[in-house]
């Protein structure tokens, strides 16, 4: 894959403190890019911009340690604004942030399924709320970390939260689906993208062998670049334009899920 140079880019990587996130990080830093890394907590973010410039080598004027607990909107909200308010030409927004979704059914603190709320629905409001900052110049894009597991799920629009009927797989599933459909959202110009399996803490749900995290990390950073032309809602596997689940061109469907996202965080928007 040709290095191509990003130096007058500024991108925030959500979940970029291992795995996939972390190494999108990297790679995009090593590439010129202003990286916007975020955690969890504080001390997280930090620690992984200080792995950053001690073993990759980056400038750490390169790099800022953002944080927020998707498991809380209102830390969704804060991150959201401080990036508008510091950066406010945002080229790139990656939403790679992911749980698996835990053995037993569980609600956040604002009333969601937690996967549902951490891998969509932190995401969907985050990129609303950056929808200021998020350049319209050519280039300008939303890259959202998806999975194929999204082919296997399906969105229960009258019990999103599953408490009727739970299963840590189908939420997982349904979560990445979601997130898949929101790339053809027309507010913002986005893509999701399966980087492939790769040896990450979400493993065991595809209980397979996986590539190490930095080729994943590739595939991402490819969508990054501006010299690679995307089409609002295009769906990659890996290196490759492929159609994603029926439902996730469906432009009722994508109505449908924004007008849901909408109600679940309403109330901090």
């Amino acid at each position: 894959m040709s290095v191509f140079d990003l130096s007058s880019r500024t991108v925030l990587v959500t979940g970029a403190t291992s795995g996939i996130g972390f190494e999108t990080a990297r790679q995009l830093a090593e590439r010129g890019a202003t990286v916007l890394v975020h955690g969890r907590t504080t001390d997280d973010a930090q620690a992984a911009v200080d792995r950053l410039t001690a073993t990759a080598g980056i400038d750490a004027a390169q790099l800022c340690a953002l944080s927020a607990d998707f498991t809380r909107l209102e830390e969704v909200e804060t991150l959201a604004r401080r990036v508008v308010a510091e950066h406010p030409h945002l080229d790139v927004l990656v939403n790679n942030a992911a749980t698996a979704a835990p053995e037993r059914h569980t609600l956040t603190d604002d009333g969601n399924e937690l996967a549902f709320q951490v891998n969509f629905l932190a995401h969907y409001l985050l990129t609303c709320l950056l929808e200021p900052a998020l350049t319209s110049d050519p280039g300008g894009r939303v890259v959202n970390v998806s999975s194929s597991l999204h082919r296997t799920a399906s969105i229960q629009w009258s019990d999103p939260h599953r408490a009727r009927r739970y299963s840590r797989l189908a939420a997982y599933a349904q979560s990445q689906l979601a997130l898949t459909v929101f790339a053809a959202d027309p507010r913002v110009t986005g893509v999701s993208v399966h980087p492939g399996i790769c040896a990450t803490g979400l493993l065991p749900l595809y209980g397979l062998d996986g590539s190490p995290a930095a080729e994943g990390a590739a595939h991402v950073v490819r969508l990054c670049d501006p010299a690679v032309e995307i089409v609002n809602g295009a769906y990659y596997d890996r290196d490759q334009r492929v159609a994603p689940a029926p439902a996730a061109t469906e432009d009722r469907t994508v109505r449908r899920l924004n007008k849901l996202a909408d109600q679940l965080v309403g109330h901090h928007r």
